[in-house]
């Protein structure tokens, strides 16, 4: 198979998976505008699961007993949380999260 045969059948196979999983809401539910049950639960579940796994994900590499390394990382989390607890939106929390970490590292624990 050549390299252009092959990024051809790639692209191809992401446009048709793409496309399932945009149109297969509206073949699974039916239109009466009523969401399912466990489609609303899972509305509430996922989006504080998603960032407490974002949470581990980050802290997975962080070396808490070398000398203050995991003092950013913690006090990141924090603002997180408190972020989260304020504006209750994720945007806003993973930004300012992320955007504390990188000036904590950057300016006051330069490693």
């Amino acid at each position: 198979m050549s390299a252009t045969t092959h990024a051809a059948a790639l692209i191809i196979v992401m446009a048709a998976v793409t496309f399932l999983t945009r149109a297969l809401p509206f073949f699974l539910f039916d239109r009466s505008g009523k969401s399912p049950r466990i489609i609303l639960y899972l509305g509430r579940l996922l989006p504080s699961a998603i960032i407490a796994m974002l949470i581990v994900f980050c802290l997975r590499s962080e070396s808490f007993s070398a000398g203050g390394q995991g003092i950013p990382a913690l006090l990141s989390v924090g603002a997180v949380i408190l972020l989260h607890l304020w504006k209750r939106s994720n945007l806003i929390s993973i930004f300012g999260g992320t955007a504390l970490y990188i000036l904590l590292t950057r300016f006051v624990f330069p490693g």
